[in-house]
């Protein structure tokens, strides 16, 4: 029996914009985040969703609503769905990262499989708690498709999962844009993927990473990567 499962990046949140780590911190959605939702939900109207699960901070419940609201359908909350927890890197500036903790800098951009956030998580430690979390869903919502809101490090971890690899290569699998739409497909204790990471519902106008600075120096070491 087939279980799909639909996950989708939060909006833009305030620290996407104000380009901040926040893992555990609570930030809103913006003003643009809200009409990225508003374009995700749309986008889902005519997709069947049964059951909708969110992590439990405030941008992918907010998130979520907009979904929840075109579907008429509750929100099931969980705080396993949460970001990793970033300890001490919490509400820090993305460009403040190299000087005040190179080492861990250093882990999370070119081995993510190591890193260990100061006072926080380690991305095994949190990709561990995500795949229980889903797999407990999984098991209780069998046959159903479910649609989960959650965060872009947390996606980007599981992927490892879903696409059979070890975590070692999640430094191969791409940032997705915020309200970005995944789809996997489980069945028999295996993993399909479906569609990854798109935001075609977005546009370039809407995007949010397409928009920042920091994202074409990475689109470049990506590719490089890759060769």
């Amino acid at each position: 029996m087939r279980t799909r499962l639909i996950f989708v990046r939060h909006a833009e949140a305030e620290g996407n914009l104000y380009r901040e780590f926040h893992g555990w911190t609570d930030s809103p959605i913006t003003e643009k985040g809200h009409k990225q939702a508003e374009l995700a939900a749309k986008r889902l109207k005519d997709v069947k969703i049964d059951v909708i699960y969110s992590s439990s901070l405030k941008r992918t419940l907010q998130t979520a609503q907009y979904i929840a609201n075109i579907k008429n359908l509750p929100i099931i909350r969980t705080d396993r769905l949460k970001e990793i927890n970033g300890g001490d890197w919490e509400g820090k500036k993305w460009d403040e990262l190299a000087d005040l903790w190179p080492l861990e800098n250093e882990t999370w951009e070119k081995r993510p499989h190591v890193h260990k956030m100061p006072n926080g998580e380690s991305m095994e430690e949190f990709q561990e708690r995500l795949l229980k979390e889903v797999q407990y869903i999984a098991d209780n919502n069998k046959g159903k498709d479910i649609c989960i809101v959650t965060h872009g490090t947390a996606i980007k971890a599981m992927m490892c999962r879903f696409k059979g690899c070890d975590l070692e290569e999640m430094v191969n699998i791409k940032w997705y844009d915020n309200t970005s739409v995944t789809i996997i497909d489980y069945e028999n204790g295996e993993y399909n993927v479906v569609l990854e990471g798109d935001a075609s519902h977005l546009g370039r106008e809407m995007s949010t990473i397409y928009n920042q600075e920091w994202w074409s120096q990475y689109e470049k070491e990506f590719e490089e990567r890759q060769r």
